[in-house]
């Protein structure tokens, strides 16, 4: 009987040794956290952001709206807080301490442009905005929708913007499975890139900072995305967000940033 006591106690000892061993490790290996990569030559915009320029020189608030479907909304996300916006927010007040800066989500999931567009004014136009972020690609891809008459709506969308004296950005589509298996993904993309061109506007390059994490980074979707196959998750929402804030800042701060300090700022 002793013999059996002892043994049992010997098996227990050795297995609580092992536990405590091991465990630390387990709990680490799970809690790595991938490198937020967005390259400062892909994400540069085009063009400067002369109206946060403008406000950041007089000291004055910034009012940053941003609209679009899930992405914006936050589907994917684990709460509010770890939406894009809410993450662009913090960023921008960590880059620009003193400077008030609020960020307002109004994203609608589910939306396409028009659907948008008919919320402009009430939604966007009515905040008084310095800056527009406007996601959008997204739901016209997954649901087959013709392309024809997307560039059209676009650009409504930028006279709208533009007669508030606003700077614009556009954010394409995500890289995602139920994203890229549609036949139109990349064509999106492609008409998002050249209406923006042809009409002087920025456009934050999502699909293809995504499509890096995946091909050069070898990361799994899993990493980047939330169970769904389709919706960000929170560390993506939070490394889009970071990547944001760079590229928004650099192009507000242009003639004040010199050419090696500033791909240095994606950290």
């Amino acid at each position: 009987m002793l013999r059996i006591a002892f043994a049992y106690w010997l098996s227990f000892a050795v297995g609580a040794f092992i536990a405590a061993v091991t465990l630390p490790f387990a709990v680490h290996a799970e809690s790595v956290v991938p490198s937020c990569d967005a390259p400062f030559s892909m994400i540069r915009f085009t063009n400067p952001l002369s109206h946060i320029a403008t406000k950041l020189r007089n000291g004055k608030p910034i009012t940053i709206v941003a609209i679009g479907s899930s992405s914006t909304a936050g589907a994917g996300a684990s709460s509010e807080a770890s939406t894009y916006p809410s993450r662009l927010a913090i960023e921008l007040r960590q880059r620009f301490p003193g400077h008030p800066i609020t960020v307002l989500n109004r994203g609608v999931s589910g939306e396409e442009v028009r659907d948008m567009l008919n919320r402009f004014d009430t939604d966007v136009i009515a905040a008084n905005p310095d800056l527009v972020l406007w996601q959008l690609g997204t739901n016209s891809v997954i649901r087959n929708d013709k392309l024809t008459d997307k560039d059209a709506a676009i650009r409504e969308g930028f006279a709208k913007v533009h007669a508030i004296d606003s700077d614009v950005v556009l954010i394409d589509p995500q890289f995602a499975p139920k994203v890229i298996e549609k036949p139109d993904a990349v064509h999106m993309v492609e008409l998002i890139a050249s209406t923006a061109k042809h009409n002087g506007i920025n456009v934050f390059p999502r699909f293809d900072v995504m499509k890096r994490w995946h091909d050069i980074d070898h990361m799994d979707f899993k990493t980047f995305l939330s169970p769904d196959g389709l919706h960000m998750n929170d560390w993506s929402y939070g490394c889009f967000a970071k990547a944001l804030s760079v590229a928004i800042s650099e192009a507000a701060q242009r003639p004040m940033l010199s050419a090696t300090a500033a791909p240095h700022m994606v950290q």
